[in-house]
């Protein structure tokens, strides 16, 4: 994936690919590592690659993103049914709508309350209304997004190039156009994980992969069943709706940057109010790791003041006309007036009470769907290797707690910052971490108190540590490593499920693989996890022949039932371990 070039709607990809005849299909995945290694130009809102010497490609995407199967042309022989459109489309990142939501003005609605009075009128007899069932359109979208999730985990990462891709963003089109956007955008998240691992891009994590197909697969497998409240939740919405909020008083908390695989960057404000309630300002918009790394700079969008992300972090905000969203993201409407006022430090009212708040009941709040933010008061113990990478340990409560970089890309300065805090062994220091549901306490590191400078902050993935910012004296000797706690087996079904997630069905199909792994899941007392792993290693080496000794095609839906409950199953499991070792 090429993030120099703007963001494509997947209905232009899914076009574009779907011209192409069955030879140039074939070619279509050698394209697409070809062109992304061309050279490109911005100019405006086009982007040209030098496809040779004499042949140039043009993006057109006046509005940050490509919008229309015409706004890609190439300048060779063939076009416009060329291979080099389409390999475009392919490498380009995905514009997703969630995302396009984030950076327009929402229209905001006054709340009910506000409306004028129905006149009443003369009650109705009850009637039972029928509960409200999906539409036959969008069962026919739900089972495409289904049966093209399945085929994508079924061939693997490596298998499912530009041609699979290409079906997968066909259904999250027809999906988004039926009224389903959360199925879309689960779709949408699959390819872009698909791309990443491909593309062996530094911010892929095989986790994400997992959780994009988990909920690809779930929310169209219970779709179609589903009524009333559980039906829209699974339909989804792709704006927040706003409601007024009177006059806010803010207190900034920090700034984090966004950099997703989307095509989309940029930085989000926390603030809280004095009652603990969080809001957000965000500035979110197509691009790439330069604007993340510049948004916190730029001015807020709210109101007429002229606060950047990063003095907001620090500072406050008086806002009149407020709208919210049920996620606490602030309305930018033209209505809504703001200006500066006084911050708070993290150890001064109204902000010190977020701290005041059990750990155990903030892990419990985050675990149930609520904010997923942790305010923890901690002590340095160094750093912890792992498969995954360096952690920096530190004691929370008698809690052995091991915090990661949020992110890794190498413009970002996560990674540095935590590198640099592990040395800063004894110091007690206020961080905000983003909790990550596993087994034994951890959490991704967002911000912390300055090391020498009581009253301050510093935001980690924006602000960038020196050494000089480090204590002078002497730090105590490193503690003997802490191992992570033992704990029953149950990665040996997480494991298949990645493994399957990332290397498609036939990793899991070679004889005598891990085949006492189910009884020894039952004998530590997780018998379902057994079942479960059977199952999944019984479906994927499920093949049948034809009555002339030729393989029959794989049955990829009863293999995508069996590795979903696999995913669903290891899902809540971990979050109930996640929760036992916070004492939630």
């Amino acid at each position: 994936m090429n993030p120099d070039l703007p963001p494509v709607a997947p209905g232009v990809t899914a076009e574009l690919v779907g011209a192409l005849s069955p030879r140039l299909r074939k070619r279509l995945d050698a394209g697409v590592t070809k062109l992304a290694a061309r050279p490109t130009v911005v100019d405006g809102d086009t982007v040209r690659i030098a496809v040779d010497d004499d042949t140039h490609l043009e993006l057109h995407a006046p509005g940050g993103s490509v919008t229309s199967a015409d706004a890609i042309r190439c300048g060779c022989l063939l076009a416009p049914a060329c291979l080099h459109r389409a390999a475009a489309a392919s490498a380009a990142p995905i514009a997703d709508a969630a995302a396009e939501a984030e950076t327009t003005d929402v229209p905001e609605t006054p709340a009910e309350s506000e409306t004028p009075a129905e006149p009443e009128t003369p009650a109705e007899p009850e009637t039972r209304a029928e509960p409200e069932t999906a539409t036959t359109g969008q069962r026919a979208a739900a089972r495409a997004v289904h049966d093209a999730s399945a085929a994508v985990l079924d061939a693997g990462t490596d298998g499912a190039g530009a041609v699979l891709q290409a079906e997968l963003l066909r259904a999250a089109h027809t999906a988004r156009l039926a009224g389903l956007p959360r199925a879309a955008a689960s779709a949408v998240s699959t390819v872009t994980a698909v791309r990443a691992a491909r593309s062996a891009d530094p911010a892929y994590r095989l986790a994400d992969l997992v959780a994009a197909l988990r909920e690809a697969l779930s929310v169209t497998h219970r779709l179609p069943s589903a009524t009333g409240p559980d039906l829209a939740a699974l339909r989804g919405t792709v704006r927040q709706p706003y409601t007024p909020d009177g006059s806010l008083r803010l207190y900034g908390l920090f700034s984090e940057p966004v950099l997703t695989t989307t095509g989309y960057a940029g930085a989000v404000t926390w603030t809280a109010d004095a009652d603990g309630r969080l809001c957000t300002v965000s500035d979110v918009a197509p691009g790439g790791s330069g604007r993340a790394v510049g948004a916190a700079d730029r001015a807020v969008r709210i109101g007429d003041t002229a606060l950047t992300h990063r003095e907001l972090s620090r500072a406050g905000l008086a806002v009149s006309g407020a709208t919210v969203s049920p996620t606490g993201r602030l309305g930018a409407g033209a209505a809504v007036r703001a200006v500066r006022a006084s911050g708070a430090g993290w150890s001064d009212e109204p902000l010190d009470r977020l701290w005041a708040v059990p750990v155990a009941d903030q892990v419990g709040r985050a675990l149930n769907d609520d904010h997923d933010l942790l305010f923890l008061d901690v002590t340095l113990k160094g750093k912890v290797r792992e498969a995954a990478g360096d952690c920096l340990l530190a004691d929370c409560d008698g809690r052995a707690l091991r915090l990661a970089a949020a992110h890794d890309h190498p413009a970002l300065p996560h990674r540095d910052n935590l590198r640099l805090l592990a040395t800063a062994r004894g110091s007690r220091l206020r961080i905000v971490a983003r909790l990550t549901p596993a087994p034994q306490p951890r959490a991704l590191l967002l911000a912390a108190e300055h090391p020498t400078r009581p009253g301050t902050h510093v935001d980690l993935g924006l602000d960038r540590l020196q050494q000089a910012d480090l204590p002078t004296e002497a730090p105590p000797p490193a503690e003997p490593a802490v191992p992570a706690p033992d704990e029953a087996p149950l990665h040996l079904l997480r494991r298949r499920v990645q493994q399957a997630a990332s290397g498609g069905r036939r990793v899991l199909a070679f004889p005598g693989e891990g085949d006492g792994d189910g009884r020894r899941l039952s004998h530590h007392g997780l018998p379902t996890a057994g079942d479960l792993l059977d199952e999944l290693r019984s479906a994927a080496a499920d093949r049948t022949r034809d009555p002339f000794g030729r393989l029959l095609p794989a049955d990829t839906a009863r293999f995508a039932r069996a590795w979903l409950a696999a995913a669903l199953y290891t899902e809540e499991v971990d979050r109930a371990l996640c929760a036992a070792a916070w004492g939630a």
